[in-house]
């Protein structure tokens, strides 16, 4: 299932994020330092962070404002609001886990896929809840609604640049390892040959 998974969101990421020029061409880009091997999003990683902490916070508000207008909202929307709020809920907890693990240990199937969950499923849903009169959104619903989608724009922007960066990074690594390995068998090869050499002259 996770093989499964990180096949699809790497095919995913080079559809949606193709790599540069510049990390295609090693030759061209410049030489990756050691002071450069570490390519997590900082603001990204403090994002999700907060927003972890939030969601407990956000998860109470919500129920305690849905109880005190449940006598007031129409049928529809009471079933409409309780689905919404459950598929928010559970894809926010999965979200936030894989974003914050693809950030830190710099998996970009993970990330990749805390970006698709963020900008095609949570930032519609948690417009709705934010900007649908018709449910008669509370002051307090409200409130806790700005901030979760000020959470979430956030982690869209810095989730594709994180991700950019990442893919960009990696590919070059990919490629100076190759040239690495290269120049390493070149020399593995030069003593072989001189070794052999020497041998058959001693002999």
């Amino acid at each position: 299932m996770e093989a499964t998974f990180r096949r699809t969101m790497t095919s995913v990421t080079d559809t949606l994020f193709p790599v540069s020029k510049s990390a295609k061409d090693p030759q061209k880009h410049q030489i990756l330092k050691t002071g450069n091997d570490y390519v997590t999003n900082l603001p990204l990683q403090m994002a999700v962070y907060f927003n972890i902490y939030f969601c407990p916070f956000w998860i109470l508000v919500t129920i305690v404002g849905f109880e005190l207008k449940y006598d007031h909202i129409s049928v529809l929307y009471k079933i409409t609001l309780m689905a919404v709020y459950i598929t928010y809920t559970i894809i926010e907890v999965i979200r936030l886990y894989i974003g914050y693990i693809g950030n830190l240990m710099e998996r970009v199937p993970e990330l990749a896929g805390f970006w698709l969950l963020t900008l095609l499923i949570q930032l519609p849903l948690i417009l709705l809840l934010t900007l649908n009169e018709d449910a008669k959104i509370l002051p307090m619903e409200r409130a806790v609604n700005i901030i979760e989608l000020i959470f979430v724009v956030f982690e869209v922007i810095c989730g594709y640049v994180a991700i950019r960066i990442m893919v960009n990074y990696q590919v070059t690594k990919f490629h100076l390892r190759q040239f690495t390995d290269l120049e390493q068998m070149g020399e593995d090869d030069y003593w072989l040959d001189h070794g052999e050499e020497a041998h058959e002259h001693y002999n």
